[in-house]
């Protein structure tokens, strides 16, 4: 992961010193917001949960009324899954970091103020986080796997993009949805570690974002 974001952010510069005399049609974006994630599956009972993004991105006309935008955000993303712990039934939380890079279209409805945007999103993450605490719970939906039995998700995931940003010449608000075109899970049903349960896993990804943007 590391050599991929130092070739990104060596795009940004560049892209960043060749905008400098173009302020006027392309900008530097810096973001901040919130994200809800879900996940879709029949193996268990996901409940979305509050996370944050953050990031920035290069923004600049393409053809006539399109303009195109490259990004890179940072995100912590949260859902939760209902667990025994004893006798007692707790919601456990799992944690999603990830690096998220897009190359993104965007029709302008109205100049400096109304873009809508789609797009792929290429979206690369390490394994979920638990609390050590809730690892061994065991978890409702799935009475032979334990909290941790499911945190080795696929490391790559494709995702596509939709939404808006509308606002004024300087100030933003993203708002967009983002679905998982691959199987979140995959990894689970090649892990020797993890017990079978008679089934595949599948799931795929479905995240609700709001954005605040400040182009410089």
């Amino acid at each position: 992961m590391k050599k991929i974001l130092i070739v990104v952010c060596a795009l940004f510069s560049i892209v960043g010193v060749a905008q400098r005399g173009h302020k006027d049609s392309n900008r530097i974006g810096i973001s901040g917001g919130l994200t809800q994630m879900n996940i879709f599956t029949n193996n268990f009972n996901i409940t979305p949960q509050t996370g944050w993004t953050g990031g920035f991105h290069v923004r600049g006309n393409f053809y006539n009324d399109w303009q195109m935008s490259f990004g890179m955000f940072f995100t912590d993303s949260n859902f939760s899954v209902q667990t025994r712990k004893i006798v007692s039934i707790v919601e456990t939380n799992y944690k999603l970091s990830a690096v998220q890079i897009y190359i993104m279209p965007g029709y302008v409805v109205s100049k400096n103020h109304l873009n809508i945007e789609f797009g792929p999103v290429l979206q690369i993450n390490d394994k979920l986080v638990i609390d050590k605490e809730q690892e061994n719970n065991i978890l409702v939906d799935q009475p032979l796997l334990t909290a941790k039995d499911i945190t080795d998700v696929s490391k790559i995931n494709a995702n596509i993009y939709a939404g808006v940003n509308f606002g004024v010449k300087n100030f933003r608000l993203r708002l967009g949805y983002q679905y998982g075109l691959n199987n979140f899970f995959n990894n689970l049903n090649n892990n020797d570690k993890v017990p079978s349960i008679g089934e595949k896993f599948k799931g795929n990804i479905g995240m609700a974002s709001a954005h605040l943007t400040i182009y410089l």
